[in-house]
């Protein structure tokens, strides 16, 4: 009986975590418009997904080394950024303020006002950064943020951009 148990356990395992695709779960763009989130995978692009809130300082810090980064990012390997606040009914209005008296002109906001999306993508914490592939596969994700883990990030997608 133990062996079963330590087998259906390992699969379980071995289905969950870096396999999982991306659920479809409606979030809002900052001019309020509905979105799915399974419509910002084309097939094809790596997608690195941010979540964050206003609160967050370790989040703020993350999103400005992402945004001096993104563009030659992108130009080399065809990455896409979305980043997805994960504050509240109460301070979901002051989002798109803050994201544009920070300037980050070039990553894509969106908000997860009920938290779905970040229950459905066992996010814990903030910051908590993934990156996908075209399809929506976890190929990689790290909490927290230390100055220098953007450039983890960017080895991981120099690597598998090139497969």
């Amino acid at each position: 009986m133990k062996n079963l148990l330590l087998a259906i356990f390992l699969i379980l395992v071995s289905n969950s975590g870096f396999s999982q695709n991306i659920p479809n779960v409606q979030i809002k763009s900052l001019e309020n418009k509905i979105v799915n989130t399974q419509d910002l995978f084309d097939g094809e692009s790596l997608i690195i997904l941010s979540f964050w809130a206003t609160w967050c300082k370790p989040c703020i810090k993350e999103l400005d080394a992402y945004n001096e980064n993104i563009i030659d990012w992108a130009e080399e390997t065809g990455v896409k950024l979305y980043a997805i606040s994960i504050d509240n009914a109460r301070s979901m209005s002051r989002v798109a303020p803050f994201v544009n008296g920070r300037g980050w002109e070039d990553i894509e906001f969106y908000l997860d006002p009920n938290e779905d999306f970040k229950r459905t993508m066992n996010v814990i914490n903030v910051p908590h950064t993934l990156l996908l592939d075209g399809n929506g596969k976890i190929l990689w994700q790290h909490t927290s943020y230390a100055d220098g883990d953007e450039y983890e990030l960017y080895d991981v997608i120099k690597e598998k951009s090139s497969k």
